[in-house]
């Protein structure tokens, strides 16, 4: 179980573990169909066990709250308010989450960074607080757990040696 601070930290900016969850299912229940959100859940919890991902989460969320406070030097307090497309800061943090389990967890967070489904799409909706990091870490998260249930799928095809 990942430690109390970074739950209540993803908390308190809203997110629930829960709607991470309902993505990873989305992404891999075409290549496994008797997954459940209990399974996709504990994904989402073993990733957020490693402390490698809980410091790149606590930086993200820490930037986005001082730019919410306009706290941030400028011009990087201009870049934050307004999200800027060329920043690419954020993603480069996130994929700092989708590199724990491989390359397919970098094409899924390709995916989800440009589909942006479910709460992803939420945090990115500007109207609702300055979420530049927030919403790249939890699509790095959410392909994250979603490339450690293709690694562990019993019914994946094994190639031999011999």
């Amino acid at each position: 179980m990942p430690p109390e601070w970074i739950l209540n930290a993803l908390a308190s900016r809203g997110i629930a573990l829960e709607r991470v969850a309902e993505i990873v299912l989305q992404m891999q229940r075409p290549y496994n169909p008797k997954l459940v959100l209990q399974d996709c859940l504990e994904s989402v919890l073993s990733v957020l066990e490693k402390r490698e991902v809980q410091y790149v989460f606590i930086t993200g969320i820490a930037l986005d709250m001082l730019a919410e406070q306009g706290q941030l030097p400028e011009p990087l307090q201009s870049l934050m308010e307004n999200d800027e497309s060329l920043y690419g800061v954020d993603e480069t943090l996130a994929m700092g989450i989708t590199n724990v389990y491989g390359m397919i967890g970098l094409t899924s967070f390709g995916y989800l960074d440009k589909v942006k489904p479910g709460i992803i799409g939420e945090l990115n909706d500007r109207s609702k607080g300055i979420h530049v990091f927030l919403d790249d870490l939890v699509s790095g998260l959410a392909a994250a757990a979603s490339a450690r249930i293709a690694h562990q799928d019993p019914n994946a095809k094994e190639y031999g040696t011999g």
